[in-house]
């Protein structure tokens, strides 16, 4: 399996945990892409300073302004990066902003389910419709026939715990409003899949693994198993692998295939 090689990549929620790690990693790359578009809800904000620190030593990095679940932010955002882009497109759409509350099924709100679902499913809809223009560009844009990440993709981050089959790890949390927007997040990417084949558009979703991060926990008491270094390194190396018959699966970090 090669690295991944892309021309332009746009990443939500790059200014910590695995966003920011993607972003790290893919400016890394023996064949950095050209352009690199980090979006976070407040770029200048204290919470963004690494990847400020990281803007100022690379200038393919693009740091833009994103709220997922406003339309008319994303809609700003698409411009945007049509403008850097100039004639050419978008290749590789990652879809990683999330939020999660750690609650019990007896404690769910309206208000958490709402926001959550809005987050972690209606955002991944808004911002495949805004970028499917630039979507499209970069597939036309590109030879030979087949879906590949280095054509044109979308990638949602989901989670394991989105899965209706084998309900991961309910012990340690059982944040239903979270996992009720992961399991329609993964339909979602499967109706994606389908509408957006034609248009020569991979679409898949990611299981990172449960990785240190602050959504993941990292408390001294218990430490999730994966690094967010070894979690994208290995979503990496499943995205240079991607082609046309992964279009529409859930996998994970390392490639396999999980239970809807």
């Amino acid at each position: 399996m090669g690295e991944l090689c892309v021309r332009s990549v746009l990443v939500t929620g790059a200014n910590r945990g695995l966003g920011l790690g993607l972003v790290q990693h893919l400016l890394g790359l023996p064949k950095p892409p050209q352009w690199l578009f980090a979006t976070c809800r407040d770029p200048k904000g204290q919470r963004a300073q690494e990847l400020q620190n990281l803007a100022s030593k690379h200038h393919n990095l693009v740091i833009l302004p994103l709220e997922v679940a406003n339309p008319t932010s994303i809609k700003a955002a698409a411009a945007k990066v049509g403008e850097h882009l100039g004639g050419s497109g978008l290749n590789l759409l990652i879809n990683n902003a999330g939020i999660v509350k750690i609650t019990l099924l007896e404690n769910e709100t309206l208000e958490d389910m709402t926001e959550i679902y809005t987050t972690n499913t209606v955002g991944p809809l808004l911002m495949g419709q805004a970028f499917l223009p630039l979507l499209k560009k970069a597939a036309q844009g590109s030879p030979g026939s087949g879906l590949s990440c280095s054509k044109a993709a979308i990638v949602n981050m989901s989670s394991y715990a989105g899965s209706i089959e084998d309900v991961y790890v309910w012990e340690f949390g059982q944040v239903v409003s979270y996992r009720c927007s992961k399991a329609a997040l993964n339909m979602l990417t499967k109706c994606q899949s389908l509408a957006y084949r034609e248009h020569g558009i991979l679409c898949v979703t990611l299981h990172p693994g449960w990785v240190q991060t602050e959504m993941g926990g990292s408390s001294e008491s218990f430490k999730p198993p994966l690094t967010v270094d070894a979690s994208v390194q290995g979503m990496l190396k499943v995205l240079s692998s991607l082609s046309e018959k992964e279009t529409g699966t859930f996998l994970d970090w390392e490639g396999k295939i999980l239970p809807w």
